[in-house]
């Protein structure tokens, strides 16, 4: 039988991106996505949730959200679901299910930035993904 463990998600951010590097000096940033659910109910009304999701992106993908993004940006996100656990130092025993993003893509800007209002959906390309040597 196949497996897939794929996620893609469109949200705002719900705090600035916090980076660290790790011991081998790989970047990682963690920061918070809030997706929105709206639909209408039995009774005619309109309903809605909100999932609050943690995320967790590593290397250049890391510095790009960390440099681009501020709390209440929207993001769209690719990835993975990955399953964390650990012992605090009281002993106690925690665990939380994470997005380990594997690509993302910023989608315009927030409501709160004046200067640009609008919603194109800007691609993070990498300098080797020049496109300098295309001939039209």
């Amino acid at each position: 039988m196949a497996n897939l463990n794929k996620a893609i998600l469109v949200g705002n951010l719900t705090r600035d991106p916090q980076l660290s590097y790790t011991t081998n000096q790989t970047a990682v940033v963690d920061f918070g996505l809030a997706v929105n659910r709206r639909w209408t109910g039995q009774d005619g009304n309109l309903k809605e949730e909100t999932c609050f999701i943690d995320c967790r992106a590593f290397g250049k993908s890391a510095e790009n959200i960390n440099k681009f993004c501020k709390k209440g940006n929207p993001l769209l996100i690719e990835g993975r679901l990955t399953f964390d656990s650990w012992t605090a130092k009281d002993g106690s025993k925690h665990s939380k299910h994470r997005i380990t993003v594997e690509n993302f893509q910023f989608i315009g800007t927030s409501k709160s930035n004046k200067a640009d209002t609008s919603n194109e959906v800007i691609s993070p390309v990498a300098e080797s993904d020049s496109n300098d040597d295309i001939p039209f």
